[in-house]
C-alpha cells in the first residue's frame, strides 16, 4: 500500500517542474550572495533571517546551513495544510538555492567577502539587483508549484489565527527583521537599504507569477448591449459573453457584456462602449491567470 502511494507521488512529480526549480534556486542564489549579502544587505523572510545570523555567528555556520535549518522544518511541518507535492518542490529549491549560495561563496572563483563582484559597494544598485533577482528566483518556484523560502508556509499557518492576512503577516516578519538587523549593527542605513530590496524582489515575484503583461476584465452594463458588441467585435478581434440579468432597484431587464483585454485595448474599450451608450456602468480589473478550453482532439494527442 504504502509502496503504491509513493509510485503514486512519484507520477505527479514533473520533469518541467523541477528544471523550472532549479533554475529558480539558482537564480536566488546568484541574488542573495553576489549583490545582497557581500554588502550587508539583507533578503526577506528566512533568507534574510540566514544572511543576518550567518553575519553574527561563527564562520562555520555558514548562509546555507541557516537556509537548511530554518526552511526544511517549517515545510516538512505544513505538510498537511500545503501537500505532499508542495512540499517535495519546496525542499527541492531550498535544497538547489542552498547548494548554489555555498558554492558560489566558497568554491567557484569569485569573490564575495567583501564587496559585490558585479556592482562594488554601491548599496543602491546591489539593494536593487538583489532584490529583483532574487525576486526573479522566489517568482519561479512559485510559478513551478514550490516556494524557495519557509515564511510563506508560517504566514499560512499562523496568519488566521493572528487575524492577519499571509501578505500583512509576511511584511511585519520583515519589518521585525529589518528592525532587529538595524538594532544589532547599530545602524539603519543597510536596514532601509534593505527595505528598497525587499519592495524590489516584492514586485519582481507579482510580474514573474502574475505576468508583466496582465490581462484585463471588463464587465459593461448597458441597455444597448448588441450594440456594445458588435462595435467592440468589429473594432477589437474579442471573444465576448453576454449575461441576462435584471436591476434590483428598477426591476428591469439588462445585460452584461464580459471580455477580457490587454491594457493597451483599455482605453478603447471605455471609448467604445461611452460613445455607443454614453449611460453605460463599466468596471476593469486585472486578471492573473487565463485557462483556455482544450479541445477534445487536442486532449486525445
Amino acid at each position: 500500500m504504502k509502496k503504491r502511494k509513493f509510485n503514486v507521488i512519484l507520477t505527479k512529480i514533473k520533469m518541467k517542474n523541477l528544471i523550472g526549480l532549479t533554475l529558480a534556486g539558482v537564480i536566488n542564489s546568484v541574488g542573495v550572495t553576489m549583490f545582497l549579502a557581500p554588502v550587508d544587505l539583507y533578503d526577506s523572510g528566512f533568507s534574510g533571517t540566514s544572511i543576518l545570523l550567518s553575519q553574527l555567528t561563527p564562520s562555520f555556520l555558514t548562509l546555507s546551513l541557516f537556509l537548511i535549518v530554518l526552511n526544511v522544518p517549517l515545510f516538512l511541518f505544513g505538510i498537511k495544510k500545503e501537500g505532499i507535492i508542495f512540499t517535495i518542490y519546496a525542499l527541492y529549491s531550498v535544497f538547489i538555492y542552498s547548494l548554489f549560495a555555498f558554492l558560489i561563496i566558497y568554491v567557484f572563483p569569485v569573490d564575495v567577502s567583501v564587496v559585490s563582484p558585479l556592482a562594488g559597494d554601491d548599496l543602491l544598485l546591489c539593494a536593487i539587483f538583489g532584490g529583483v533577482i532574487s525576486g526573479i528566483g522566489s517568482g519561479l518556484a512559485i510559478r513551478f508549484g514550490g516556494a524557495i523560502d519557509g515564511i510563506d508556509v508560517l504566514a499560512v499557518i499562523f496568519a488566521k489565527k493572528l487575524n492577519l492576512s499571509v501578505g500583512s503577516f509576511v511584511m511585519i516578519f520583515n519589518l521585525f527583521l529589518y528592525i532587529v538587523s538595524g538594532v544589532v549593527l547599530n545602524s539603519w542605513i543597510l536596514p532601509l537599504y534593505s527595505i528598497v530590496a525587499y519592495v524590489s524582489g516584492l514586485k519582481t515575484i507579482d510580474y514573474i507569477v502574475d505576468g508583466i503583461d496582465r490581462s484585463k476584465s471588463a464587465i459593461i452594463i448597458s441597455n444597448k448591449a448588441d450594440a456594445v458588441c458588435r462595435e467592440l467585435s468589429s473594432t477589437l478581434g474579442v471573444g465576448i459573453t453576454v449575461i441576462d440579468a435584471k436591476g434590483y432597484y428598477s426591476n428591469t431587464t439588462k445585460q452584461i457584456v464580459y471580455i477580457v483585454i490587454n491594457r493597451f485595448q483599455v482605453s478603447k474599450t471605455k471609448n467604445i462602449v461611452h460613445e455607443t451608450d454614453p449611460r453605460a456602468y463599466i468596471t476593469i480589473s486585472e486578471v492573473s491567470d487565463i485557462f483556455k478550453s482544450v479541445k477534445r482532439s487536442e486532449k486525445k494527442s
